[in-house]
């Protein structure tokens, strides 16, 4: 079954993956099984700071039109990206088959065609093709074949959006773990400091803590957290997104 057939929202569809797209997660109350995914929230007028006073949510994910350079955000968690000559390619794999239908739609929205395929551990790895598209995203991130974040690397709504599709995990009642590429030692310091400079400082996990991930913790950041990546894409079944 191809991403164009997952449901009729009464919007317009994405182009379809590559490949069929993988059997929709078993249906959770509150979730619609194989609804359509999104871009993201329809934009809105300009942010206004909440009674609390409240930061204004400037780099939230409803706040500009989408990007290719969002796509740091999945370098900031277990992306990849690889040169080849004039051109590069994104890779991310993920953990379940609700996360392809988003990030497919993601990359569309961005001009990106995806293709999908089925990994070891029940997993999916979700690609680009290889276009000039993304050299200058390969550019600032890889040092040789090293990946590290550029020195002016920081966290909009759009870029933890995307992460967060790839590689948030909610830990209730009031956690959230966005998860690191396991061989990118280099980068995790870089990406804890843009999240702090974000309002989201988090505590590194190592992995023999249950990561690598940052884990973010008490209501207040949650919220924050919750402001900057609009509200969850239909495919994401209930309790996997900040609210």
């Amino acid at each position: 079954m191809s991403l164009s057939g997952l449901g009729d929202t009464g919007k317009a569809q994405p182009p379809p993956a590559l490949f069929p797209a993988p059997e929709s997660d078993p249906p959770t109350p509150g979730r619609r099984r194989g609804g359509a995914p999104q871009a993201g929230p329809a934009r809105h007028g300009s942010p206004q700071p909440d009674d609390a006073g409240r930061q204004l949510v400037f780099f939230g994910a409803d706040a500009a039109e989408p990007t290719v350079a969002d796509l740091a955000g999945l370098l900031a968690g277990p992306g990849e990206v690889v040169r080849m000559g004039g051109t590069a390619r994104l890779t991310v794999q993920v953990d379940a088959a609700w996360r392809v239908h988003v990030l497919v739609a993601e990359l569309a929205s961005r001009g990106l065609a995806a293709s999908w395929e089925p990994t070891e551990g029940a997993r999916h790895a979700v690609r680009t093709s290889y276009t000039r598209v993304l050299k200058p995203l390969a550019a600032a991130w890889l040092h040789g074949t090293t990946k590290r974040p550029p020195d002016a690397f920081h966290l909009t709504g759009r870029r933890l959006r995307l992460w967060l599709a790839a590689a948030g995990t909610a830990e209730p009642p009031d956690c959230f773990l966005l998860r690191l590429g396991t061989g990118d030692q280099e980068c995790w310091e870089s990406i804890g400091v843009a999240l702090a400079s974000a309002g989201l400082a988090g505590t590194l996990l190592g992995p023999a803590e249950g990561g690598p991930a940052y884990r973010i913790t008490g209501r207040r950041r949650l919220s924050r957290l919750a402001e900057l990546v609009g509200a969850p894409p239909p495919a994401a079944p209930t309790n996997t997104w900040p609210t």
